[in-house]
This record gives structure tokens, C-alpha cells and sequence, in this order.
């Protein structure tokens, strides 16, 4: 792999990050409106929109495997973008997405095969678990709902990773990714069609959702996908690392969501087990 590409997905993969927290937090002005299914489902779908009315993807030329990949990865993102817009929706943002990282490297432990990653997503779990050390201690309430939906999110994340490289390997052209949105909106539709109405009508509404759409969807998605087609999935899932401490801070920014002192210690336990597990790779 040439150093330039290594670099160039790396940046990609940074700027997936900001972008997608910073869309996170625009998204949650939403969610006393018309709640998290229809913001995901808006989210996925104009973006998606957007994307195909730009790059006119080739999808009447794909193979049946390559439909197949291609629904896949799309699937797993809706699902995964849904368990989290519900998580944030119960729980801060830098919480959600530090026990949604859960998923992503424990992926990167099991397809490393090795005894240290396991020991680095063993110290990630300490970290997420002092969320509830923090929750005993009457310093914070976390929602169990908004718990479980995180860390069925980094479940579908993982699974997103391997379908994104799937697919990434089959359907050439980033047009790919604007197929893939619409079909990530489908999970959220059955859900999110109730308040969809408001959102058409409304101009306030439809501006948030506009902008939802290219933060937290069209930007870090397209960026992602390019990004895997620089870098190993394994590589790919460690440079996430970052997104906790992004969430944290988008969340404190925007969101006014003060984090505690066990809060935080949580995101660096999570961030140090991406390192050491990128270490054991390099």
C-alpha cells in the first residue's frame, strides 16, 4: 500500500468522525419533534436522494452477487443508524458512542486472532463499565434502553465494516453509496413514516433534516467508503478510535452534556484500547 493512500484514508476517516458527530448533535434537535425512527429514516433517505441525483449510480448494470453485497451493507447501516438515534435519544452522545465502540473492536480483536487484542477489549469493557459504576454511584442515569440500543449499534457497526468491504470489493464507483442509503433507510421506514408528513411540510424541519442528512450521512459515509478502499478493515475500525472523544465533545459543544470524571476516564480506557490494539498491528 502506498504511503500517500495510507494518509489520504486516514484524513478520510477523520473527517468521517467530525462530520458524523457534529451531525449526530444537529439531528437530536429533531427528536422532541418527530422522535429518532423519522430522523433516521430522513436522514438515510434524502441523503441518499441527494447522492443519486449527483452521481447517477449504475445500479441496472449490477450483477445479482454484486445486489446482494450491495443490500447487505446498506441493511446493516440502516439498523445500526437506528439502534443508535434511539441510544442518543435515551442516553449523552459521548456515552452512546463509547459503548457502541464496543463493537468494532472486538471485530478487530477476532479478526487478529490474537490474545493481546482480547486483553485491549477487555480494558475497553472495564471502561464502559464504569458507566454503571457511575450510575450506582448516583452520578449519572443512564437509561437502559439507551444502553442496549449502543451496544446493538456497535454490533451492526461491526457488521457494517465487513459488508462495507464486501461490498467495496465488488461495485466499483462511489455511486455505490447512494444506493446503499436508500436501502439503509427501509429498517426505519415502518417506524418513521408516522411523523414524515410534519418534517415534508414544515420548512424549519425539512432545513434540520436537510442538514442531518449531509452531516451525519452523505458526508461521513462517502468519506468512509473511500477510506475502505485505502485501508484494511481492521486498520479502518482502529481509526475510529477517535470518534468517542469526538461525540464527547461535540455533545459538550453543542448539546451542553457534561461529561464526569468517570465518564471521561471511560472514553480514554476505550481510546487507549484502539491504540494498543492499532500498536499490535503496525
Amino acid at each position: 500500500m502506498r504511503q500517500s493512500h495510507k494518509v489520504t484514508g486516514i484524513l478520510l476517516v477523520f473527517g468521517s468522525c467530525v462530520s458524523l458527530q457534529f451531525g449526530a448533535a444537529l439531528a437530536m434537535s429533531l427528536f422532541p419533534l418527530v422522535g429518532p425512527w423519522t430522523t433516521t429514516l430522513c436522514r438515510l433517505f434524502l441523503s441518499g436522494l441527494l447522492l443519486t441525483l449527483v452521481m447517477h449510480p449504475q445500479a441496472h448494470q449490477w450483477s445479482r452477487s454484486q445486489w446482494v453485497s450491495v443490500a447487505f451493507f446498506g441493511l446493516s447501516l440502516g439498523i445500526m443508524n437506528a439502534f443508535f438515534y434511539v441510544a442518543i435519544s435515551h442516553i449523552p452522545l459521548g456515552t452512546a458512542v463509547t459503548i457502541e465502540f464496543i463493537g468494532p473492536l472486538v471485530l478487530s480483536a477476532v479478526l487478529s486472532h490474537s490474545i493481546r487484542d482480547v486483553l485491549w477489549v477487555g480494558l475497553a469493557m472495564v471502561g464502559v463499565g464504569l458507566f454503571g459504576v457511575e450510575r450506582l454511584l448516583g452520578l449519572s442515569s443512564l437509561h437502559p434502553i439507551g444502553v442496549v440500543c449502543a451496544l446493538g449499534a456497535g454490533l451492526f457497526w461491526a457488521l457494517y465494516i465487513l459488508a462495507a468491504d464486501n461490498a467495496g470489493k465488488k461495485v466499483t464507483g462511489t455511486g455505490v453509496i447512494a444506493i446503499v442509503l436508500l436501502i439503509g433507510s427501509l429498517p426505519s421506514t415502518p417506524l418513521g413514516m408516522a411523523n414524515l408528513f410534519m418534517v415534508a411540510t414544515d420548512a424549519h424541519l425539512l432545513l434540520l433534516a436537510i442538514g442531518t442528512a449531509i452531516l451525519a450521512s452523505l458526508v461521513p459515509y462517502t468519506l468512509e467508503f473511500l477510506a475502505l478502499r485505502r485501508l484494511p478493515p481492521s486498520t479502518f475500525g482502529i481509526l475510529l478510535c477517535m470518534e468517542p472523544a469526538v461525540a464527547a465533545t461535540a455533545g459538550w459543544l453543542l448539546l451542553n452534556q457534561h461529561m464526569g470524571v468517570l465518564g471521561m476516564l471511560a472514553v480514554c480506557l476505550v481510546v487507549s484500547a484502539c491504540v494498543g490494539t492499532a500498536t499490535s498491528k503496525s
